[in-house]
């Protein structure tokens, strides 16, 4: 055992290491974000997540948004806790029976100019989720959106391109 033990010490981790971080990239998202909004709104961009039955993989990277590394409040991003308070409106997930009522009232809450993002595949159209008996379908069917953003789940990059992209292409 205790050889075992010793061997485990000196080999080291068995892991990949992570990817380098590319500063410059992420700072000009942000940068990018940040612009857009202010010409678009006069202000930073108000978000309201709302997970309408997903597996959590992408509220997961919807939160890294937050964290230490991508840091994006600091480029006017933020996470609202309430639909009155928000311009955009990410939605992951099929919409299941539960929470198809829900998701229509944060969607009657949210004040005009608002915007609907339904993020991964699942929102698109139930992904592996479609046809069950539990899921109305994609977010689509219960509330328009304006923007879909790909992935399973989509990485907070795409994330970031992808408000850039409504933003742009907004009225």
């Amino acid at each position: 055992m205790q050889k075992f033990l010793l061997q485990g010490l000196f080999r080291g981790a068995l892991t990949e290491p992570a990817p380098s971080p590319d500063d410059a990239m992420l700072a000009e998202l942000g940068a990018t974000l940040e612009r857009t909004a202010r010409e678009k709104l006069g202000r930073g961009l108000a978000i309201r997540e709302v997970d309408a039955g997903s597996c959590n993989g992408c509220e997961l990277e919807i939160h890294a948004l937050s964290n230490a590394f991508y840091d994006l409040e600091r480029f006017g991003l933020r996470f609202v806790a309430s639909p009155r308070h928000a311009d955009v409106l990410m939605v992951t997930g099929p919409v299941t029976k539960n929470m198809r009522e829900a998701l229509e009232r944060t969607y009657n809450a949210t004040p005009n100019p608002k915007w609907v993002v339904a993020v991964g595949d699942c929102a698109l159209d139930g992904g592996v989720f479609a046809g069950s008996y539990a899921c109305v379908g994609g977010v689509s069917q219960v509330i328009p959106v304006d923007l879909h953003i790909r992935g399973c789940p989509p990485d907070p990059v795409a994330l970031l391109k992808g408000l850039i992209a409504l933003l742009k292409a907004s009225r």
